[in-house]
């Protein structure tokens, strides 16, 4: 059996696709084989075997474990096809293919995640010796046992033990990885893994915590007794010699240590985060240790930063195997976070506080507080452009904008020092800023000072008045002339990254510093153009164009059309330079042009009818079409062009048509051509937002022009997106100019406005256009329905109705069925008894079939507590009442969906237990469901902004002392068990519906209530409410009454 498992393990390794698929389909086969899983794990467990064979036989084995070992694991397939004598055989084999000591690290992991599995389902009771096994090999291991060791516990913490399971270890496990840690005769590779493994076993702990406080306190006090003397005596520990680059390529014991030194130095802090994040109390009395320890490291680790970063090109942000990083830069990227975090610890805020307390700032000089200045001399160092950047920057300037926004997922000890600037300037902001400028003016005053810590300086400064600026602070007026000097030497220094972080810092510090710089605005803007348009670096350049943003809101009014002219022809020179084929895939870059153009246009948008601004923004729309952020940024940037202009006047607004009509139906004839789906999506969605923000009547030729373009995509096989976005702007245009619309006459079809718009209808409403691409149809037929009336539509009208009825049968997407009923409920705000004549007249056929009568109120009632939008909701309520008062009898024979039967079982439903055992409901008539949905209406969720979650862990105030050993996150860790349930309990639609009854319609459905509360109707079934209705109808009767 073995050679034929190995056989065809070998061929699914083949690149042909025919002989591999059929070994992949044998071996499928062999899963009722009992011999196969044995199989399996034994050439798994040959070392004479090819790797790549056993890491496959491991892959399939676990795969097989989850489908049937046992009913306990999630995606067991029902049937149990190991026996437990072999059981017992492959784990054993298991355990020893993992703690053999001198097996490929990839084969320990492999199977280690197979013993996790297996321990899911087996441990204790199937496996009991799995434990006591594993921690007895510990102490005596070598090396490679060890290392098996480890990587068991580290699956088994993450992924094999659940919370009882985990319980009842804890304290031998912890023991153990407290033993490995300390020794120092281990490798220090595998101590720290043995810490990163102790600190995998928080995400347990903190699931436990939430219902075994007590237990969890007096264990985590133990455990921090032993372990944080531990902690900070690693800190402590001294760098080992740091190798060269040749003997980093050789290896070798010095990097080794080196290596080991950095791997474990880091795991403790990281394991310290964890701690101080779940139970800061218990770091409490090493607080200021552990800040001093690790102030101390970050001064001693910054010479070897420098040589290894900013000197030498080293390669960083590396990790081992284990994952478990080694290299310098990842050691001070956990060092800056923890030093952050440790900046709000009590005890180490008294203690700086007090220092501060001795030497007060003196508002605009130097304060005297050294320990700021101190801080502020490493993060300037830290923050120090490295060689790897420098050489990214120069080659990619999109590169450049993503770490300048902050939006990269490349996290690095610069982006840490301005995280951990701002957090100081948040906490002290005239000492943060005193006494940078005291370390800034030292930099500059010095000839021999480098480029690369001036620009860092400055760097921290940007951060310091993005932070008063978002705190809406003015920055002081002496503070603010000191630094004019230096930004200006920045600004024209030979090297180009500190030129353009010159540039930046002065429109930066020009937004924080209120009047006080006023007079050098439109200098500095003028200056900022010139190198935009003239400056030989396109870093430069980049940087220019995007800080004219914030030159364009301080600027005076007598200049602000001079520079926002200026700032388009900038923005235009730069798109000519470079490859537009290319402008597409750097969207940074495209981003920040179009950010700037936006803002140049909207300081008055009347420009675009004088100079080619929109022109501009069309030819980076055109490039950007596919992105999300520019689609938005362009659809922002147009909806203020065109209410401003239409808030000008029927003239100025025709001259915009003029000017953006052709180019936006030529954008869809090109986009025909070249089947660029996401121009053509992005041009309608700018007409569309043209035709809603237009005038009435709309400029005459505004259909002609517009509608074939429609006309065409919605009979088109385009995208849901699309089709909702043609829809929407026929609905606008058709609101807007009704007149104009019917009467034109589409020469291509020979058909009228109005049979154009019920072929679209008619289109959209079949069978063959799915519920996402019809979503907007309801409202287009509404407005139709309304503007036309049935003067102009004649017997359409019924038939166009019918359709309706019969789509909404059969409609799925609650957006999809709000707007169908709408149609519907609008009419019934009207005229409600001929809506219902007219339906009970209609029969539908299908599963969902029966009067359009029946068909409509089931659909009606039984998503109308989903509806969403004020306007929406508004009209349902008042159609519902409507219909209610009329006290039809037919409403009273349709049964519909009532309330749900709840079954108290005690089981959690999953989504499989869901499937089997779907909802029940019972079954009310007509009349008493509209009552239930009007009472709902009332009692309409609160909007979650103002009563939903806040971040981080809820707590009970139950009068304990929880307070000391929970502390309220700034920052959420996303992997921790207790977030993904959180996380989870968003999905919970009743917290977060976007349905909201406002105050009108609440004081509309509390006039309702009042004027049936004495009919006979009402109060029969006012006794057949819930407790929760009657007590809202009752608190209604309560109000009115005071």
């Amino acid at each position: 059996m073995e050679q034929e498992v190995l056989d065809l393990l070998a061929a699914t390794q083949l690149p042909a696709e025919a002989p591999r698929k059929d070994a992949e389909r044998r071996l499928e086969q062999l899963h009722t084989n009992e011999a196969f899983p044995i199989s399996l794990v034994s050439i798994a467990s040959h070392k004479s075997i090819p790797i790549n064979l056993r890491q496959s036989a491991l892959l399939i084995f676990r795969t097989f474990v989850t489908k049937a070992w046992s009913p306990s694991l999630d995606e067991f397939e029902g049937q149990v096809l190991v026996d437990d004598a072999t059981k017992e055989q492959i784990r054993q084999l298991l355990l020893v293919t993992v703690t053999n000591g001198d097996d490929d690290r990839k084969i320990t992991t492999a199977a280690s995640i197979a013993v996790s599995k297996i321990a899911k389902a087996d441990f204790p009771e199937q496996w009991p010796t799995l434990l006591p096994t594993i921690l007895q090999l510990t102490p005596q291991a070598n090396d490679g046992q060890l290392h098996g060791v480890l990587t068991v516990l580290g699956t088994l913490v993450e992924d094999g033990f659940d919370e009882e399971q985990f319980s009842e270890t804890a304290r031998e496990l912890v023991k153990a990885l407290y033993d490995v840690a300390v020794d120092a005769g281990k490798k220090l590779t595998l101590r720290a893994l043995a810490v990163s493994i102790f600190r995998s076993c928080f995400d347990t702990i903190e699931m436990i915590y939430q219902n075994d406080k007590n237990s969890v306190k007096q264990f985590m006090q133990e455990a921090s007794d032993a372990w944080s003397p531990f902690f900070i005596d690693v800190l402590k520990l001294p760098m080992p010699p740091m190798p060269s680059e040749e003997q980093e390529a050789q290896g070798g014991q010095i990097v080794n240590d080196w290596r080991g030194v950095i791997s474990l130095k880091i795991q403790v802090l990281k394991a310290l985060e964890k701690v101080q994040h779940i139970f800061p109390v218990l770091l409490n009395a090493h607080q200021l240790a552990l800040f001093s320890t690790t102030w101390e490291s970050l001064q001693a680790h910054l010479g070897p930063y420098h040589t290894l970063y900013v000197h030498e090109d080293r390669q960083g942000r590396l990790e081992d195997a284990d994952r478990l990083p080694y290299t310098l830069d990842f050691l001070i990227l956990e060092e800056l976070d923890y030093m952050q975090g440790l900046l709000k610890a009590p005890q180490v805020k008294k203690e700086l506080e007090a220092q501060l307390g001795s030497n007060p700032p003196t508002n605009g000089g130097n304060s005297g507080i050294g320990w700021i200045t101190q801080v502020m001399s490493i993060l300037v160092g830290y923050s120090t452009i490295s060689v790897e950047e420098e050489g990214l920057w120069e080659i990619d300037v999109n590169v450049f904008l993503s770490e300048e926004t902050s939006e990269t997922a490349n996290y690095s000890p610069r982006s840490a020092c301005a995280d951990f600037v701002r957090r100081l300037c948040e906490w002290l902001p005239i000492q943060s800023l005193d006494s940078l400028l005291s370390y800034t003016r030292g930099v500059f005053e010095d000839s021999a000072s480098p480029w690369r810590t001036k620009e860092a300086a400055l760097y921290n400064l940007n951060q310091i008045m993005l932070e008063y600026d978002s705190d809406q602070r003015v920055v002081n007026p002496n503070v603010c002339t000191a630094y004019v000097e230096f930004i200006r030497a920045a600004m024209t220094d030979g090297n180009d990254l500190l030129r353009a972080r010159g540039y930046i810092s002065a429109g930066k510090l020009i937004s924080a510093s209120g009047d006080s710089l006023k007079d050098l605005v439109f200098d500095f803007a003028q200056q900022t153009l010139n190198a935009a348009e003239k400056d030989g670096s396109d870093v430069v350049k980049v940087s220019c164009i995007r800080v004219l943003q914030d030159y364009l809101l301080k600027l005076h009014p007598s200049k602000l059309r001079e520079v926002q002219v200026q700032t388009i022809a900038a923005v235009s020179t730069f798109l000519t330079t470079l490859d537009m084929t290319d402008l597409g895939d750097n969207e940074d870059l495209l981003d920040v042009l179009v950010e700037t153009l936006r803002d140049a246009i909207m300081a008055d948008p009347s420009v675009c009818l004088e100079y080619p601004a929109l022109d501009v923004l069309f030819t980076m729309a055109s490039y950007g079409a596919s992105s999300f952020v520019t689609n938005m940024l362009v659809g922002e940037a147009f909806e203020s062009i065109t209410t401003s202009m239409a808030a000008r006047g029927p003239e100025v607004y025709s001259q915009l048509c003029t000017k953006v009509l052709p180019t936006l139906t030529g954008a869809l004839d090109v986009a025909d051509l070249t089947g660029e789906n996401a121009l053509t999506e992005m041009a309608v969605q700018l007409l569309c937002s043209l035709a809603e923000n237009g005038p009435e009547p709309l400029p005459q030729g505004f259909v002609a022009a517009v509608m074939p373009k429609l006309y065409r995509l919605i009979f088109s096989n385009a995208s849901f997106s699309l089709h909702q976005a043609a829809t929407t702007s026929i609905k606008h245009i058709l609101s807007h100019d009704h007149a104009q619309m019917f009467s034109w006459h589409d020469t291509e079809t020979n058909k009228g406005g109005l049979e154009i718009i019920l072929l679209i209808i008619d289109r959209l409403l079949g069978p063959g256009v799915d519920d996402s691409s019809a979503a907007e149809v309801g409202s287009l037929a509404v407005e139709l329905v309304e503007k036309a009336g049935s003067e102009k539509l004649g017997p359409y009208l019924m038939q166009l109705l019918r359709v309706v009825a019969v789509r909404l049968s059969t409609a799925d997407h609650a957006s999809f069925i709000q707007n169908l009923v709408l149609v519907f409920a609008r009419l019934s705000m009207q005229n409600a008894h001929d809506v219902l004549d007219f339906l009970a007249q209609v029969q539908i056929d299908g599963p969902a079939g029966g009067t359009g009568l029946e068909v409509v109120m089931r659909k009606w009632l039984e998503n109308s507590v989903n509806f969403s939008g004020y306007d929406e909701i508004r009209q349902n309520v008042i159609a519902l009442s409507n219909i209610y008062k009329l006290h039809d009898p037919r409403l009273a024979e349709i049964q519909v969906q009532g309330d749900l039967i709840t079954q108290n079982s005690g089981r959690i439903k999953t989504r499989s237990r869901a499937k089997a055992e779907p909802d029940q409901y019972s079954v009310i008539p007509v009349p008493f469901k509209l009552l239930k949905v009007l009472i709902q209406e009332l009692a309409s969720p609160p909007s979650p902004t103002k009563n939903g979650p806040k971040s981080g862990s809820a707590k009970l105030n139950d009068g304990s002392d929880d307070d000391e050993w929970e502390d309220e996150p700034e920052i959420l860790d996303l992997g921790a068990p207790v977030t993904r349930n959180e996380l989870m309990g968003y999905m919970d639609e009743s917290r977060w519906s976007g349905h909201q009854t406002d105050d009108e319609t609440h004081n509309y459905l509390v006039g309702f209530f009042h004027s049936i509360a004495s009919e006979p109707d009402f109060q029969s079934m006012y006794h057949q409410l819930n407790d929760a209705e009657r007590e809202k109808l009752n608190s209604i009767g309560n109000q009115a009454q005071k």
